[in-house]
């Protein structure tokens, strides 16, 4: 068998082809949601663009083995903080500007918007999981003593790009830590330390959300006053309808008046304003109604069985881990944004993934892309279990 076919052979078509749906079904929909006539730039060649932009990312990522990226790891960790921490300590100017509140992106002249904070969320998967592989083969015999040990790492590696990012923004915050809870789930601990560990956490959300309601003056140092504009208007939108509750309002009006089938490509009638970015799911359900909603959804749910699937064929921990870092960063993204357009959840700012348009979002998700076809490409299998 010459290269070629070795190439063709060990690459990852199925995953490919769910980009490419990825790919069609974000174009359409930014397409159709920049027809208003808010919209002078054209973002839906942006949108192309940054697809091109991640395959050639995905090309580089696919091209370095597991093996190297538990070298890297730490160093792209550094790399990460560095800029979190610059980004932090420069004042707001044309290079970091404050947009809705945050100052979250470097703006490099010729280039656009970088948004570190995403990249972030990739180098601290990789991160976790090469602590999480070093940590079972340095202790094969496990005891809640190196359980705990463990956590500890996880906690502390976690907590400096969680703290940087919540400065910044909340939304991508709570992605930090849905992967530390995904990553801490797959370690193999014991539920004698997860299970305090979780109550407490549920306990401690639950009843920030009973003082926020009930007695919000305890929270006004600590807590914004549009953050908890946001947590009323979700509660109800209708009385915020002028203000912080007007895109969740809009939203639920265009996700109902889509019905099952939707009024078809194009055909949107409610406004909602920069509806192709953290929105573009409305644009979705207006035009296409439940239907169409339901088969992005189906998409998410193969694309997360797929990267389940590759999971579970690898031979090396840490390339699991890794897959499930990936997992627990997408599926969070996907219930957050959806959720926050339904009613569900609050409203966060969180863009849904492959579809919404934002370069560092989209290519930051084709890194974690590239990581899977990496792991694909250079799969190897043993007769008596992994390699060391």
């Amino acid at each position: 068998m010459d290269k070629k076919n070795k190439v063709a052979e060990k690459f990852d078509w199925t995953l490919s082809f769910i980009l490419l749906l990825f790919f069609l079904t974000s174009c359409a929909a930014i397409y159709s949601a920049q027809t208003t006539e808010q919209y002078i730039e054209n973002y839906f060649l942006r949108q192309i663009a940054y697809y091109v932009i991640g395959a050639i990312i995905i090309a580089i990522v696919m091209f370095f083995d597991s093996y190297q990226y538990r070298k890297l790891s730490w160093y792209l960790y550094g790399f990460g903080i560095l800029l979190l921490v610059v980004l932090y300590l420069l004042p707001p100017s044309d290079f970091t500007p404050i947009r809705n509140g945050a100052k979250s992106w470097f703006v490099i002249p010729g280039l656009g918007s970088i948004q570190p904070s995403e990249f972030m969320k990739i180098f601290l998967i990789l991160t976790l999981s090469k602590l999480i592989a070093d940590h079972h083969e340095k202790n094969p015999l496990k005891t809640s003593k190196t359980d705990f040990i463990l956590f500890i790492k996880l906690g502390l590696a976690t907590l400096p790009p969680l703290a940087l990012i919540a400065e910044q923004d909340l939304g991508t915050a709570l992605v930090i830590i849905a992967i530390f809870v995904g990553m801490i789930l797959i370690s193999g601990m014991t539920w004698k330390i997860l299970l305090p560990v979780f109550s407490a956490g549920a306990a401690l959300v639950a009843a920030v959300f009973y003082i926020v309601i009930h007695y919000p003056e305890l929270l006004e140092k600590h807590i914004d006053t549009y953050q908890y504009n946001r947590i009323y208007s979700w509660l109800d939108p209708e009385s915020y309808q002028s203000g912080a509750g007007y895109h969740l309002y809009k939203s639920l009006q265009a996700i109902g008046s889509g019905l099952i089938t939707g009024k078809g490509f194009g055909e949107r009638v409610v406004y909602i304003p920069e509806s192709h970015t953290d929105f573009i799911f409305s644009v979705i359900g207006e035009e296409y109604g439940f239907a169409g909603a339901s088969l992005v959804i189906g998409l998410f749910f193969i694309l997360i069985y797929h990267l389940t699937k590759t999971a579970l064929d690898t031979n090396d921990p840490f390339n699991t881990y890794i897959c499930v870092g990936v997992i627990s960063m997408i599926a969070f993204h996907v219930f957050q944004n959806i959720g926050m357009t339904i009613q569900v959840l609050p409203i966060t700012g969180i863009p849904l993934p492959f579809i919404s348009s934002g370069g560092s979002s989209l290519m930051a998700n084709m890194f974690a892309m590239g990581l899977i076809f990496s792991i694909r490409y250079h799969h190897k299998s043993y007769m008596f279990g992994s390699a060391k």
